[in-house]
């Protein structure tokens, strides 16, 4: 896949085999401001309609989101940018999508995360939403998708004390997927995406649609989208070869196209 952003863009976007590796790449920080929410989405776009089967977002510098740019919103700029619109649609992409957080993952870099599936961090991270240091709230859905991954509790001492989180605190909290050792982020993010990237694509979009409704609607909510979401998934040819490798041999090693 050629990207359309140049190898040093804001955010780089390139390819392992079906998996679409989306890097963040504006120093210092990787702060957040409108461009970087447009480039975002247009490579999340151009992965999809390229046929990537997941997505990894990842940073190419110090920290993966130090949060957003606050001169951007002292000029009034982030007033003016829809947030949960790019959260949403970025939770609704049609493909698994895993974050590899190393550094520091604060306010709106944490909730960048928090729209990925899964998180893997660096055992060295710091992650947090600290907007209410600024006098600010998390407005990307922080407080919402915590709640849902971790109970209200949780996210009231997360978003109100605006402390910063190592990774292990959070994994053991349930907000976080799997701590790594620094050295080993790269390796195991991409081992996790090329999983992913490999498996049976209908079945994971179903799954996707099934777990976003229900944190957002209760399980009644879920159980209504099953039955709509099923018919794509029964008449897939992954299921069809899935079936029929493990009927012949006894074991689920079907290779799957995505289809």
């Amino acid at each position: 896949m050629t990207a359309p952003m140049s190898d040093d863009g804001i955010v780089v976007l390139s390819r392992d085999g079906d998996l679409a590796l989306v890097e963040l790449n504006k120093p210092p920080h990787n702060l957040l401001d409108g461009a970087v929410l447009d480039e975002l989405e247009a490579a999340f776009g151009e992965a999809v309609d390229g046929g990537c089967r997941a997505i990894l977002v990842a940073s190419r510098l110090r920290h993966f989101c130090a949060g957003a740019d606050l001169e951007a919103m002292r000029s009034g700029q982030l007033a003016k940018v829809d947030f949960i619109g790019f959260l949403h649609r970025m939770e609704d992409l049609p493909v698994p999508t895993v974050a590899a957080v190393h550094g520091a993952a604060l306010g709106g870099g944490l909730e960048l995360a928090l729209g990925c599936d899964m998180i893997v961090a660096a055992e060295t991270a710091q992650l947090g939403l600290v907007e209410t240091t600024l006098g600010l709230f998390p407005l990307m859905g922080g407080v919402q998708r915590v709640v849902a991954a971790v109970g209200p509790a949780r996210a009231k001492e997360i978003a109100l004390l605006g402390r910063r989180h190592t990774a292990a605190v959070l994994e053991r909290w349930g907000l976080i997927n799997q701590v790594v050792a620094d050295e080993a982020l790269g390796e195991a993010s991409r081992s996790l995406g090329r999983q992913l990237a490999a498996g049976p694509t209908v079945a994971y979009r179903a799954v996707k649609q099934i777990a976003n409704l229900t944190a957002a609607g209760g399980v009644a909510a879920g159980d209504a989208l099953t039955g709509e979401v099923a018919p794509s998934v029964w008449e897939s040819d992954d299921l069809e070869a899935g079936l029929r490798v493990f009927l012949e041999t006894g074991s689920p090693r079907a290779v799957f196209t995505g289809g």
